[in-house]
């Protein structure tokens, strides 16, 4: 299945989870979900999300965000305060997580040391009263799937970090459950083998079919893997679409500044026409943004523009970008990019992302120049 293929639509609105499928062709449901810890305050608040099988799903945010509550609620190990929770359309409230039948991935590895490679895969088969001989090919399948099938007599102290990763993904699937629950797996990792893991296990989900509820904080892991990914914050889902529309479509400050880097200008909508609206910076400056998050004139708005978005090479803007002037404070080579952070509209923070090419300019610091973008890649947001 090709990436474009799965890049579904969804959005979510306030707590009331628009999803592009609805509940009636969902694998995995949360209608209406709450929990509280001290019966007074929610760490997840009216919580609706739908999956479809085969999905690949990322729960994203802070700490304390409510995502991690959320996978273990799923996965039996905290229960709901209110609402329902269904697998398949089958309510999951009072089933214990041994009779769930879903598969788990944790940081820590999870791994019996006392026990062999093959052992520790063989475990959930034996739960299961599978017999001997159909236990040693599901074992050897799923060692084979994740490369490890050298290394079945070994004890977990005798891996690496990434092999034993990739053991304790492999009993995840051992027993071949229909969804898998992986809680910052890829955390105790450094960054090459993380990287090459996140599309060894995308690649892996999507081969055999299964459905990926995934928690993270790493915002790269999230756009990188998932179909689909759920930012959560305070509670409650801020936004749910596919990465692309993610990052280049945020619909509140929040998602805006949490999702990749963004630029903000602070100021009040002036004028509201169709899809356009005027905003007022403080710094007296006018711009045109697309109204995403305002309803009124008058209302104060955050602004956000992305760095690779703004043009600063004159015979490059188009005609019909908006343009401001700003002071260059610091260029930056970075190899395949430039990374200028200028003085704009009174904020020092502003950055550009120029693709590093031959007719770039290389600016100096104290340079005056003007900068620009087109009004589509400008949204006025929440303040």
């Amino acid at each position: 299945m090709t990436q474009q293929a799965r890049l579904t639509a969804g959005r979510t609105m306030g707590s009331q989870t628009l999803a592009g499928n609805n509940s009636n062709d969902a694998f995995v449901e949360f209608e209406r979900v709450q929990k509280s810890y001290d019966g007074e305050n929610l760490v997840v608040k009216d919580l609706n999300l739908f999956m479809p099988k085969g999905e690949f799903l990322t729960m994203l945010g802070p700490s304390g965000s409510g995502k991690t509550t959320c996978l273990m609620m799923l996965a039996g190990f905290e229960t709901a305060t209110h609402g329902d929770i269904r697998l398949d359309g089958v309510s999951i409230n009072n089933i214990p997580p041994h009779k769930r039948g879903i598969g788990m991935v944790f940081q820590n590895y999870a791994l019996f040391p006392h026990m062999t490679v093959a052992e520790n895969l063989s475990f959930p088969l034996e739960v299961r009263k599978m017999g001997k001989s159909d236990r040693e090919a599901k074992v050897k399948r799923a060692l084979d799937m994740v490369q490890m099938g050298d290394f079945a007599g070994r004890r977990p102290a005798q891996l690496s970090g990434g092999q034993q990763q990739r053991i304790a993904l492999s009993r995840a699937l051992v027993f071949e459950p229909e969804l898998v629950l992986m809680d910052e797996p890829l955390g105790a990792l450094d960054k090459q083998l993380r990287e090459t893991l996140q599309f060894e296990i995308t690649n892996l989900a999507h081969a055999l079919g299964i459905t990926v509820v995934y928690v993270t904080h790493d915002q790269t892991e999230a756009l990188t893997m998932s179909d689909r990914v759920a930012v959560f914050d305070d509670g409650r889902i801020q936004q749910l679409a596919p990465p692309d529309k993610l990052y280049e479509e945020p619909e509140n400050s929040f998602v805006a500044q949490f999702i990749g880097e963004n630029n903000t200008l602070e100021g009040v909508v002036k004028e509201i026409k169709g899809d356009h609206c005027l905003i007022q910076l403080d710094d007296g400056g006018l711009i045109d943004a697309k109204p995403i998050n305002v309803s009124a004139v008058g209302e104060r708005t955050r602004v956000s523009i992305r760095p690779e978005r703004v043009e600063y090479n004159k015979d490059r803007l188009s005609p019909d970008a908006h343009t401001l002037h700003a002071e260059v404070l610091e260029f930056i080579y970075m190899g395949d990019i430039f990374r200028t952070r200028l003085k704009v509209a009174g904020t020092e923070e502003f950055v550009i992302k120029t693709r590093n090419a031959p007719d770039v300019e290389r600016l100096q610091p104290g340079q005056s120049i003007e900068i620009g973008w087109l009004p589509e890649d400008c949204r006025a947001l929440d303040a």
